[in-house]
């Protein structure tokens, strides 16, 4: 049976129902609905060169935002699909908190496209992703920045998503903390997985949310003192 007539019968028998509104995704492929797929705000310039923060307004040249100036970030430069509003942002819970991997094949177009936009110049040697922590992963089953980073590196045509760091440290949720507090809250909580194969490589570092990008930024901290010549952040959405 071809693939489109079996979707077409499992869509009969058990409906596919968008994530982002509810409503039924009728012909749009996956679990997003037109109207939602629509309604995604893509990062367009202008952004910060370095973070890419996106800011309102036009800008004739290449800028670095103020947090980039005044405490200038460990990676080498961060990208973003969509901002994380509206339906990705539900899309996104539920990946993440709602035990639903399957929706990972909606996000890593998204993911992909902003790779190839941002960085298809760039010589990866290797994706990899933010750890968990071994609780929380348990808990959750699985980790969601692993299986987009698993499903990037595949649609790149790279290895699989190589796991160069381990989270050492338990953390509270990032949720409702200020940027200084974040910092905070993630110093020291991740380490070097493979420092000797780490050394000399240029790493695309995935997660599925950047916020103020303490995280990524403590993840960048580490795999540059482990010898990384370069690393890149890249997600589905920017708060």
């Amino acid at each position: 049976m071809k693939p489109a007539l079996l979707e077409a019968l499992l869509d009969l028998v058990y409906p596919r129902r968008c994530a982002g509104c509810g409503a039924p995704a009728h012909s749009a492929p996956g679990h997003l609905c037109w109207e939602c797929r629509a309604a995604l705000t893509f990062i367009n310039e202008a952004y910060c060169e370095r973070c890419g923060d996106p800011v309102e307004g036009r800008v004739e040249h290449a800028f670095r935002c103020s947090a980039c100036v005044d405490r200038p970030p460990h990676f080498d430069r961060a990208r973003s699909a969509v901002r994380y509003r509206g339906a990705v942002c539900r899309l996104l819970q539920a990946f993440k908190y709602g035990q639903a991997p399957g929706l990972r094949g909606d996000l890593t177009p998204l993911l992909e496209a902003c790779v190839r936009t941002h960085y298809g110049q760039e010589p990866l040697d290797a994706v990899t992703f933010v750890p968990l922590h071994p609780r929380r992963e348990r808990e959750r089953t699985y980790n969601q920045s692993r299986l987009l980073a698993d499903s990037l590196a595949r649609a790149l045509g790279l290895a699989p998503a190589a796991a160069c760091l381990r989270r050492v440290r338990a953390t509270p949720t990032q949720t409702n903390l200020t940027a200084a507090q974040r910092r905070d809250n993630v110093r020291g909580a991740f380490a070097a997985s493979e420092p000797r194969w780490i050394e000399g490589r240029r790493l695309l570092l995935v997660d599925d949310v950047m916020t103020t990008g303490a995280t990524v930024n403590e993840c960048a901290r580490v795999l540059k003192a482990a010898g990384a010549a370069a690393v890149w952040v890249a997600t589905v959405a920017r708060g």
